[in-house]
């Protein structure tokens, strides 16, 4: 996203000696223009990954729900027939 398309605010956070020395190790190499903006994708890249263990916790609860399943099966017997078709075409 870029950076004009969302207010930006100043946060304040304690890190060890250690990680801020390779946080700047890192920019000094390029991986990316600023501490803040390493910080930004580093923060981004985790965000998704607690979003993706709550879908996958939501999956796995749904894998359990009879209405769910039932629904399912639903939608792919409804498609049955064009996925076929379309297989067909694709061969």
């Amino acid at each position: 996203m870029a950076r004009n398309q969302f207010t930006l605010r100043k946060a304040t956070f304690s890190l060890p000696s250690e990680v801020l020395a390779a946080l700047d190790g890192a920019v000094a190499n390029g991986a990316a223009p600023s501490k803040s903006a390493f910080v930004q994708q580093a923060l981004s890249h985790e965000l998704e990954a607690v979003a993706r263990k709550e879908r996958r916790a939501l999956w796995q609860q749904a894998s359990h729900d009879a209405d769910f399943l039932r629904d399912i099966e639903e939608v792919e017997a409804a498609f049955r027939s064009a996925d076929a078709e379309t297989a067909r075409r694709i061969v």
